[in-house]
């Protein structure tokens, strides 16, 4: 089987430090939904155990939502892993670009060598179940000076947003061209909204048309929960012939995607999806491309 860098998976001891969206009480608001199901500790044991049949070679971690406070320490726990466990391989960490010791931030997590990136989560939507967070950070002066500051760390950037932000991104990413952006969960399209899949495909357009933005394919339960490999094929099918092979990565987003079907189901749909295409192109798909836009220096 062809080797597999999941681009994007999360960990987490509950005991170590504090996730509010995995703590009590639940409920069926918010994007993902009633998340009691995942809301317990996931190592790397339990993270090999889900992918036992996909050929894992390496793993990119991202920000798990721990409090803001502690996203240090995240990163310094996860160090403490990779060295024991061999995964993960690379970190995505948190800093809040709108913090005003935002540089002191993100220095501090780039000198821990194996974080490559980071994410701040700015989805926001005028539907209160929708939006994580009360108000669009994409077009506050403050958050926008933070993302500039990312290339003097090296560092590039995790963009999780929804469609209807991307445009008014676009020019910002594209002034910064030594800021490498990978999309989340392939643009997160709303089709609830009145024209989600027509802000997607807006959105998407403007991103795509931005040399150094790439996507991951990732996340379909938060298109619909219900999803299939039949309602997701032509949306990735459409997310590939617009960013290209070289840029498109697939991720498992273990384990909060559990919480919308079995890893072993996306991954079965992810190949069979992409099983026409050339064996090069999969090997980009399912392991080159993660490996060389996260600098992860793996010999595949």
């Amino acid at each position: 089987m062809i080797p597999f860098v999941d681009a994007h998976i999360h960990l987490w001891d509950l005991a170590r430090l504090r996730y509010d969206w995995l703590t009590p009480p639940f409920s069926d608001a918010g994007p993902n939904g009633n998340v009691e199901a995942i809301a317990r500790d996931y190592g790397v044991a339990d993270y090999r155990a889900d992918l036992a049949r996909w050929n894992v070679v390496g793993a990119v971690h991202v920000d798990a939502g721990a409090a803001a406070a502690s996203a240090l320490e995240e990163t310094v726990w996860l160090d403490g892993l990779a060295e024991a466990e061999g995964l993960p391989t690379g970190f995505v960490a948190f800093a809040a670009l709108n913090d005003p010791d935002v540089d002191t931030l993100l220095g501090r997590q780039a000198a821990h060598s194996r974080v490559k990136g980071i994410r701040h989560i700015v989805n926001w939507h005028r539907d209160p179940n929708r939006t994580y967070g009360p108000v669009d950070l994409t077009v506050d002066p403050q958050w926008r000076k933070g993302y500039g500051l990312l290339a003097k760390h090296g560092l590039s950037f995790d963009l999780q947003c929804y469609p209807a932000q991307m445009p008014g991104l676009a020019g910002l990413i594209a002034a910064h061209p030594d800021i490498p952006v990978i999309v989340n969960h392939m643009g997160m399209p709303v089709p609830g909204d009145a024209d989600g899949l027509g802000d997607w495909r807006r959105g998407m357009k403007a991103l795509a048309a931005i040399p150094h933005v790439a996507v991951k394919l990732s996340g379909m339960g938060f298109i619909r929960r219900d999803w299939t490999r039949e309602t997701i094929e032509p949306l990735v099918r459409e997310t590939i012939d617009l960013f290209g092979v070289d840029r498109c990565l697939f991720a498992s987003d273990a384990p909060t995607d559990k919480l919308f079907g079995p890893i072993d189901r996306y991954m079965e749909a992810y190949h069979a999806i992409t099983a026409d295409f050339p064996e090069a192109d999969r090997r980009a798909l399912f392991a080159g491309n993660a490996n060389r836009l996260y600098r992860l220096g793996l010999a595949l």
